[in-house]
């Protein structure tokens, strides 16, 4: 048997292969593949379950902007997300799987609201800018944690702040129960609720957080694309060995963009505890840290694109809950709408990365 017949043997009968690259008008017949995949795919769903799929698609995306009220609902909704998308981005730019953004969202909520529970005093403008300080400085010390171990230790970045985020929660519980409780509160323990004074002013009826995201876009973006630092994440990136080879150092690197990804997730902490709850909660980040991930990852990590994602993702949680109150559905209905819809443009997303390469094609 010849040695080209082993090999042919051996070898698999299909192979992923990552792609080098992938044109840009590529990448959009993919995307609208993507999303006429998932509306076909819920239509089914929505079948299936004894409705119209177009009342309940023209539900959805009227519900999410049918009135003011809508669409101020729709916007709060996008505010921390867009924030919490933004923190990840550098590090995973630099290929630090940064899990831990709902911990730092917590932490930053939890530096704010120190402030506005003890030096509710001063000046409204001046408590605003030291929670926003104490904000980014509570996020950025959660993450400066596992940028730590990980340069000291080599320890999975992915294991440790995702386990942080577990630490975070239960210290509000601590605050909750303990130091930081409501004498005045009767049953369940909760913190005071902030002053006036202590809460974010209003923007055509929505709290500046949206302003502060905006904001945030344009200085990420700036910042990735033509600063020297920003270049030095992409190179480490791409390499930790060629930044070492460029003369780059490396630990100081991933230590410094991991408390700037921490304190910008810290910044979504503080809009949430001054700008939408008023106090601090269990329920301040609401699983916000994840789904950030997915919008990060879906807009391949440029803060530009992020914007367009949250919206489409603030859009569809708020038209799915106009839908299920319209129709009187299960709020499962919504859940699994959303994860349809979801599951396939998360997969067609693999297509623009990789592709499949049959045997023959040697």
């Amino acid at each position: 048997m010849s040695s080209q017949s082993l090999s042919t043997k051996k070898e698999p009968f299909i192979r992923i292969i990552k792609k080098t690259e992938i044109s840009v008008g590529k990448t959009i017949v993919l995307s609208l593949l993507a999303l006429l995949a998932a509306i076909i795919a819920g239509g089914i769903f929505i079948l299936a379950i004894g409705q119209n799929p177009f009342e309940i698609y023209t539900t959805i995306v009227k519900g999410a902007w049918r009135s003011s009220m809508a669409t101020k609902g729709t916007i709060k909704i996008a505010i921390p997300l867009l924030i919490a998308a933004l923190g990840i981005t550098p590090a995973f730019q630099m290929k630090f799987w940064n899990i831990g953004a709902e911990g730092q969202i917590i932490m930053g909520g939890i530096f704010a609201t120190y402030f506005a529970l003890f030096f509710d005093h001063l000046p409204h403008g001046l408590l605003l800018v030291i929670m926003f300080v104490a904000g980014m400085v509570g996020g950025g010390l959660w993450g400066l944690i596992p940028a730590y171990f990980k340069t000291r230790f080599g320890t999975n970045e992915t294991l440790f702040t995702l386990m942080l985020n577990y630490i975070a929660l239960y210290m509000i519980k601590f605050f909750i129960e303990g130091p930081w409780r409501d004498p005045a509160s009767s049953g369940f323990p909760k913190i005071a609720t902030f002053t006036k004074n202590a809460r974010l002013d209003q923007i055509f009826g929505v709290h500046a957080g949206w302003l502060i995201g905006l904001v945030l876009v344009v200085v990420l973006f700036i910042y990735l694309t033509f600063t020297k630092q920003g270049y030095e994440i992409s190179v480490v990136g791409e390499s930790v060995n060629t930044a070492r080879y460029a003369g780059m150092n490396v630990k100081k690197i991933i230590m410094r963009t991991m408390f700037i990804s921490g304190a910008i997730c810290g910044i979504a902490g503080m809009t949430q505890v001054t700008g939408a709850a008023y106090t601090l909660g269990e329920g301040v980040a609401g699983g916000v840290g994840f789904t950030a991930i997915t919008v990060a990852w879906l807009s391949k990590l440029n803060p530009l694109f992020i914007l367009v994602v949250t919206l489409l993702f603030s859009m569809l949680e708020k038209g799915c809950s106009v839908m299920q109150s319209t129709f009187g559905l299960s709020s499962a209905v919504s859940g699994i709408l959303q994860g349809i819809i979801l599951f396939f443009i998360l997969g067609f997303d693999f297509f623009t990365r990789y592709r499949f390469v049959f045997r023959k094609e040697r």
